[in-house]
């Protein structure tokens, strides 16, 4: 699944640099997690980064975008084949 983030943010600016897909970004009212870009950090850590240095928790896996853990090492490969 990719991640989403929810209205509890508080923009404090600290998961967007975590990101390594830079699927993180600022929206009008919130930050934002593009599911098109987003593996949990498969490919690169065991866990999610932003998951890991948010301080209200406010990420969780978006019920919406449901992928295995191969669909997003997929993701990763095609991110990553530039």
């Amino acid at each position: 699944m990719a991640l989403m983030i929810t209205d509890e943010c508080i923009n404090c600016d600290v998961c967007e640099p975590e990101c390594p897909n830079g699927a993180i970004s600022q929206g009008e009212e919130i930050y934002i997690i593009d599911p098109g870009l987003c593996t949990e950090c498969v490919g690169h850590f065991d866990e999610p980064q932003c998951q890991q240095v948010c301080p209200v928790d406010c990420i969780p896996l978006d019920p919406e975008r449901e992928e295995s853990r191969d669909q997003l090492m997929e993701k990763y490969q095609r991110i990553t084949a530039a």
